[in-house]
């Protein structure tokens, strides 16, 4: 089947089809179009009665109606305001905005110019990850050409508008992710985020109105003023409107960026667009929203996919990354490798994530080690609740979740790693045993001789054998073997 009938391009209209280092090659696409109706023929308020209108929630995230953010900032009166673009996408696996910046930079630039106007801000602030450099490139070109053009700078198109951008570099730390450790960044100071309120929308850079979007939220507003909010609003479902862009990554056979009508059931994005799992291997679990989120499974193959019915899974959308897994994932080693990335991630502000992720991680670790006892079991689900609902940002606030969710989805793994001292998927080494078939041993000695530990006894021409007090489970002699004759189990 062709994948690409499923899929319906809106953020990511233009990469691919025009030359992002071109202005004149986004000119040709109707760009700057909306921009130049806008400040020319509408009202500030008119735009920001679309962008509602339309129904666009925020894609870096959290969902927030986009244009409701605007007419909170727009309500406030300050002799400042700025527009940030956020582009700092650090999950593991997610390259969504990566690729729309090195691929149609202009709708951004042309977007941050719309939210300007329609809010009542000159100066906008793109934060970038420095380890994008192709994206930074096109990027600044971007920013030069539509200046040279005159749609960015001073008295845009003789509107009496001015609005100019400029970029401020992150260093990768996931937490500025989250808008409020973003502005702290921005402004020199430690990427930790402060307690809401006051938001961003009444008091954030430099304590004044401040919009922050990321870069798939932006790249859909230019289409949006210049196709209408009824267009947009007719795609994806009744509380999510339009697509979202995902990026399929893990145990998948088609990986990469998709961008596909909210409402979309995982079935076909998993199936028809991914195309399953590779190797003839059974998908078992797709983790969406990132590191945050929690996983769904073939029974969850039906819910169409939106903010809400992924909440409602104790899941989220995220900015999109979805990550495959199938039969030989170890859902109990796949949340420890979650929680171990949001525990470095993590900027050490409030106790419950500085502390709380370590002693998280440290119980899985002793699980999956086979030292658990079931006792553990409560103690992670209490200590997830807990770091839930104390912990001061986004970041710790969902960093359980995918303890929870598998938790919950696969207890029957948790259980046996603790009861049976075993790992059903046969990732967890300390829990499996490295055995030698007696039927396929020809006694080569092989094994013993590649043995660090000299664990495996033999003589020459008889079936050999693995003392299990002393093998360190390393693989070696399954490594060397000629005869397959020695397997984990």
């Amino acid at each position: 089947m062709d994948s690409s009938k499923k899929q319906l391009r809106i953020a990511t209209r233009n990469c691919g089809f025009i030359d992002p280092e071109n202005i004149e090659d986004y000119l040709g696409v109707r760009g700057y179009e909306a921009l130049a109706n806008a400040i020319t023929a509408s009202t500030p308020a008119a735009v920001i009665d679309e962008v509602k209108k339309s129904g666009i929630r925020g894609r870096g995230g959290g969902g927030f109606p986009t244009g409701t953010k605007w007419s909170f900032a727009a309500a406030n009166q300050a002799d400042q305001k700025y527009v940030v673009c956020n582009a700092d996408e650090g999950d593991p696996g997610a390259f969504m905005d990566r690729a729309v910046l090195e691929g149609d930079p202009h709708s951004v630039v042309e977007a941050m110019a719309l939210c300007g106007y329609a809010i009542g801000a000159s100066i906008g602030v793109v934060y970038i990850r420095a380890e994008y450099p192709l994206a930074i490139k096109r990027l600044k070109k971007a920013i030069d050409d539509a200046r040279e053009y005159g749609v960015l700078g001073q008295n845009i198109l003789g509107s009496g508008f001015s609005f100019d951008i400029e970029l401020k570099y992150g260093a990768g730390a996931f937490v500025c992710g989250e808008e409020t450790a973003l502005i702290r960044s921005m402004e020199g100071s430690r990427g930790e985020p402060y307690t809401k309120p006051p938001f961003p929308a009444n008091a954030g850079y430099w304590q004044k109105p401040t919009i922050v979007n990321n870069v798939e939220t932006f790249a859909n507003i230019p289409a949006i003023l210049v196709k209408g909010a009824d267009w947009f609003s007719s795609i994806g479902t009744e509380k999510s409107k339009g697509t979202k862009v995902f990026a399929l990554a893990g145990k998948i056979t088609n990986v990469g960026l998709i961008e596909v009508p909210m409402g979309i059931t995982l079935k076909e994005v998993i199936f028809e667009i991914g195309g399953g799992c590779p190797d003839g291997k059974q998908f078992k679990a797709v983790q969406t929203g990132g590191p945050s989120g929690g996983a769904l499974t073939y029974k969850d193959a039906d819910v169409p996919i939106d903010y809400d019915n992924l909440l409602a899974k104790n899941s989220m959308m995220g900015s999109g990354g979805m990550i495959v897994m199938d039969e030989d994932t170890c859902m109990v080693d796949i949340a420890k490798f979650f929680l171990d990335f949001t525990m470095d991630e993590t900027c050490g502000k409030c106790t419950p994530c500085r502390i709380g992720s370590k002693r998280l991680w440290e119980t899985l670790d002793k699980i999956c080690l086979g030292q658990g006892s079931e006792a553990d079991f409560e103690k992670l689900k209490s200590l997830a609740v807990n770091i839930k609902d104390t912990a001061l940002c986004g970041l710790g606030q969902t960093m359980p979740n995918p303890v929870l969710s598998t938790m919950n989805t696969f207890a029957d793994e948790y259980i046996a790693h603790v009861r049976d001292k075993k790992c059903p998927a046969g990732v967890c080494s300390n829990l499996l045993e490295i055995v030698i078939i007696p039927e396929k041993c020809v006694g080569c000695t092989l094994c013993a001789r590649v043995c660090p530990v000299n664990c495996i006894s033999g003589k020459v021409k008889e079936v050999h054998t693995i003392d299990q007090a002393v093998c360190i489970k390393c693989g070696a002699c399954i490594d060397k073997c000629k005869f397959g004759a020695i397997v984990k189990q």
